[in-house]
């Protein structure tokens, strides 16, 4: 039997791409195993709970390597346990990732792409931390804009003037947790 995995990173991104190219290659949407999560954790609620359920001579297939995981040593590992249920995986994508047959060369091939993977994300890590050393000494604080810089003066004002949380939150639209820690910090000013 066929069975898909599918996998984002975080809430906000769509599944539909994958689901739609397992449906396509001939999973079942009913056996797709479908989660929101990092590819860097190992211990995945679906992943764990497809690789228990797999039967003898079942064919786990991923749109890509990156969707089982993010690690070469995880996907090492996660690979070892398909194969000791008796079952194979095969990515869409990465087509030298087939454990169907017994090709040695696949088998090397995995070990290297799976090091190159590794390498890839290692290295966008990497000069992620150095552009923001680099911006950090010229002066440049790295991340998101902070709304609640933006919106504090007026949060600050309105809690001075008795508004309630409800009325702040309205007035600025930050979410109720952000106005309690403006109203933190003005407490602690004070």
């Amino acid at each position: 039997m066929l069975v898909g995995y599918a996998r984002v990173s975080t809430l906000d991104q769509s599944l539909d791409r994958q689901i739609d190219q397992l449906v396509e290659y001939g999973v079942d949407s009913r056996n797709i195993y479908q989660e929101k999560i990092t590819g860097t954790k190992k211990d995945r609620l679906q992943l764990n709970k497809m690789i228990s359920e797999l039967k003898q001579e079942d064919i786990v297939v991923i749109a890509d390597i990156t969707r089982i995981s993010r690690s070469t040593k995880d996907l090492l590992s996660i690979i070892e346990e398909i194969k000791n249920k008796g079952s194979s995986i095969k990515s869409l994508k990465d087509t030298w990732l087939d454990t169907t047959s017994e090709n040695p060369y696949n088998s090397f091939l995995l070990t290297v792409m799976a090091g190159l993977s590794q390498l890839e994300r290692d290295l966008i890590s990497q000069r992620t931390k150095e552009g923001l050393e680099s911006a950090k000494a010229r002066g440049r604080k790295g991340g998101r804009p902070s709304k609640r810089n933006d919106k504090f003066e007026l949060v600050e004002l309105m809690y001075k003037n008795n508004s309630k949380v409800v009325d702040i939150v309205k007035a600025t639209g930050l979410s109720r947790t952000t106005v309690y820690r403006c109203i933190k910090d003005i407490q602690e000013q004070s």
